[in-house]
């Protein structure tokens, strides 16, 4: 049987790859980077409404996210450039994930997933940031991204080391 959730995630790898042809800001880079978006979206719906959750399709899911990821970063990171408070303030996020990641295998004996509100927030706006930067600049928008990122950093640490529920 064909597995339309798996066939739409699928699709999101291609939109990725395709990206890679793409000069970044170009209209066809927008038009993968929504379609691989709206892949994202569809997705988990498609298998939910079809009955069709699985291991493997959330296994999909995620290297489909890790590939769009990583193609945005291979086509993005060349072109913007990045104050150096900017990186300052990435790097503090990540040390907070970093400590978070560690904190919740202490606490948890698991490595912790947390799919907090504002996680989904920091996501979209993250998923929204390559769209804004030619309307308001890369500083601009990126400081609404960093400040939800923060937020949510701080927010998963706290539900992790409470012990309340991460979404695992």
């Amino acid at each position: 049987m064909c597995d339309l959730a798996n066939i739409i995630t699928g699709s999101r790898i291609l939109f990725s790859c395709a990206l890679l042809a793409c000069p970044p800001f170009s209209a066809p880079f927008y038009v993968f980077y929504l379609a691989a978006g709206l892949s994202d979206l569809l997705d988990g719906f498609a298998a939910r409404k079809t009955d069709t959750v699985s291991e493997f399709g959330a296994r999909l899911d995620t290297m489909a996210d890790a590939v769009f990821v990583l193609v945005c970063l291979i086509k993005l990171l060349p072109v913007l450039r990045f104050p150096a408070w900017l990186y300052a303030w990435i790097g503090g996020i990540a040390l907070i994930k970093a400590v978070n990641i560690i904190s919740g295998f202490a606490v948890q004996k698991r490595f912790p997933a947390v799919h907090s509100v504002m996680n989904k927030v920091t996501g979209a706006l993250l998923f929204l940031l390559p769209l804004t930067i030619p309307a308001v600049g890369l500083k601009y928008a990126a400081v609404v991204v960093c400040a939800a990122a923060t937020l949510a950093a701080m927010q998963e640490g706290h539900l992790i080391r409470t012990g309340e529920p991460t979404g695992n």
